[in-house]
């Protein structure tokens, strides 16, 4: 990537949404330049992510962030990024567009919430950082995440409803 298209380095804006009680890590890879406006996760209005868990869940789908953070937590579900700090294209949030420099620190995150018992990321990038930089982990839910087809507008192959019926069935079955 040429450095003169390139943003200064973005430190990760949000502290992971995570409880005692939360058994499900989502991991994405880092957030867009929406949910940087917007102050949380997954905040573009065309993303699909709150309306694939409203309808895995089916529950309400969550608008303000502090009914987001409810239902996360009402679901046992936490919620954080697989890369830490970065440089992005100017103006384009794809996860293609990342110039990777530090992953988030997800081992010193499960050694504190030890409840977590499945991991799932929603995108191949976020995929090929846990690969990359956690592949040595002493925690076998690392070593293998479960792929969730991603909620990005981007991804019109799967329908929403196509969406929530992979995402149910990986994060619900035992």
């Amino acid at each position: 990537m040429e450095k003169s298209i390139l943003t200064d380095t973005l430190k990760h804006p949000f502290k992971p949404i995570i409880d005692n009680k939360s058994n499900i890590l989502i991991l994405g890879t880092f957030p867009s330049i929406k949910s940087f406006e917007n102050s949380f996760y997954y905040s573009h209005p065309k993303n699909q992510f709150w309306d694939i868990l409203a309808t895995v869940f089916n529950d309400k789908k969550p608008s303000s962030n502090q009914e987001k953070i409810e239902f996360l937590k009402k679901h046992k579900i936490a919620l954080w990024d697989t890369v830490c700090e970065c440089k992005r294209k100017k103006g384009n949030s794809r996860d293609d567009n990342l110039e990777i420099i530090k992953p988030c620190d997800i081992e010193k995150l499960l050694k504190k919430y030890p409840n977590i018992k499945k991991i799932a990321v929603t995108s191949r990038i976020a995929e090929k950082v846990i690969k990359k930089h956690f592949k040595n982990s002493p925690f076998s839910i690392l070593n293998s995440p479960l792929y969730l087809p991603s909620p990005s507008p981007l991804n019109a192959r799967q329908t929403l409803q196509q969406k929530a019926e992979i995402w149910k069935k990986l994060l619900l079955s035992t």
